[in-house]
């Protein structure tokens, strides 16, 4: 609870500034086949966008174009602070590539994993103007404290939340945490699904050491269901 006080006063903080005083983010761009698709962003652990860029390529192979960036602009840490607003650095990604000739103007979604997945959901789950869906697979919301009621309220997005039962990654992302958010977002009648993977730990559909094919399948499957009912490769 109090480290999410204190990511929302920080955000408050700062609302103000204008998007162009924004930090240059680092990003990565895979283009669909087509040329041309809908925008998904997608946000990644705080190991950095190398391990994600398979999955993001992946995403553009189904017809989405694929923005990757670094989950730290997003879910700023007190460590990795470098005077930058997660909120702010989302908006900007997200309205420079609603510019971009190769993307389908409109809505996009949102993909994070760990600290992108906390990321996703704090600043990207309350934009229903800019944000069709929100997935988030074993996103860090542990240490923003056990009532996670304050994160909920800020959901105005349907969201889907992967999650494995074994996950004890640095006490991040607890299965616990996962179930509090839904029984939160329950009471708020928000649209959200948790999919608990019973044998899965923490980047289990990435790490090497972790990997579970059958669950890498379904959360895969999961995702791009969401996203073609939702936010279709080729835009609504």
């Amino acid at each position: 609870m109090r480290f999410l006080a204190s990511l929302l006063l920080a955000a408050v903080a700062v609302a103000g500034r204008a998007l162009a005083e924004a930090p240059e983010l680092a990003r990565e761009i895979f283009l669909p086949p087509g040329g041309k698709g809908a925008i998904a962003v997608v946000v990644s652990g705080v190991s950095g966008p190398e391990l994600y860029r398979a999955y993001s390529a992946k995403l553009a192979g189904v017809g989405y174009y694929t923005i990757l960036i670094d989950g730290k602009d997003i879910l700023v840490r007190p460590q990795d602070d470098r005077g930058q607003d997660g909120a702010a650095n989302l908006r900007k990604v997200i309205s420079e590539a609603q510019m971009a000739p190769q993307a389908v103007a409109g809505k996009v979604a949102l993909v994070g994993f760990s600290l992108g997945g906390g990321g996703v959901l704090l600043h990207g789950s309350a934009l229903k103007d800019l944000v069709s869906a929100v997935v988030a697979y074993y996103p860090a919301i542990t240490r923003m404290g056990p009532d996670l009621t304050p994160l909920a309220a800020r959901m105005q997005v349907p969201v889907l939340l992967l999650a494995g039962e074994q996950d004890r990654y640095n006490n991040c992302c607890l299965v616990e945490s996962m179930r509090a958010l839904e029984s939160a977002a329950k009471a708020r009648q928000a649209v959200f699904e948790l999919v608990v993977y019973p044998y899965a730990g923490h980047g289990f559909n990435l790490n090497v050491r972790a990997y579970r094919a059958q669950d890498a399948d379904d959360a895969w499957a999961r995702t791009t269901r969401l996203l073609s009912a939702l936010h279709p490769p080729q835009g609504q």
